[in-house]
């Protein structure tokens, strides 16, 4: 008796940490997004482009990156220029790690904020599944 009663409870354990493991797609996404916020950034991308966060919008589907722009980065028209754009772009399309969310349909936003003029939007851009697919 004893030993089912042991089987029983390592079942119900292990039924309740497979529940409890389960989390929906958008869960998930907003879940890594914080957790990448939280641990990671501030982090420098590349001299002049310091990532600030990484945020999910569940009611669009869309993840945001939004970034701090110095030094030459700090300027609106060379985001037009050098076809930020373009580049971004190609990047969502070759980045492994966004396949998951690419296969589900999800945005992709990119915003860069100017450092010498605190809250002045440089540039936003959103990748739908047309752009990328």
């Amino acid at each position: 008796m004893n030993r089912n009663i042991l089987h029983l409870l390592l079942f119900i354990a292990a039924s309740l940490t497979l529940v409890a493991c389960q989390e929906t797609l958008e869960e998930r996404c907003a879940r890594e997004a914080r957790t990448y916020t939280e641990k990671k950034c501030p982090t420098l991308i590349t001299e002049g482009v310091m990532l600030d966060s990484l945020t999910f919008q569940q009611s669009t589907h869309t993840l945001s990156y939004c970034y701090t722009a110095s030094d030459l980065f700090d300027n609106a028209q060379m985001y037009i220029d050098k076809d930020v754009r373009g580049m971004l772009l190609k990047a969502v399309k070759n980045e492994p790690e966004m396949k998951l969310y690419k296969e589900a349909g999800y945005n992709f936003r990119y915003v860069y904020y100017s450092k010498k003029k605190s809250g002045t939007k440089l540039f936003d851009t959103t990748f739908r599944p047309k752009d990328y697919q």
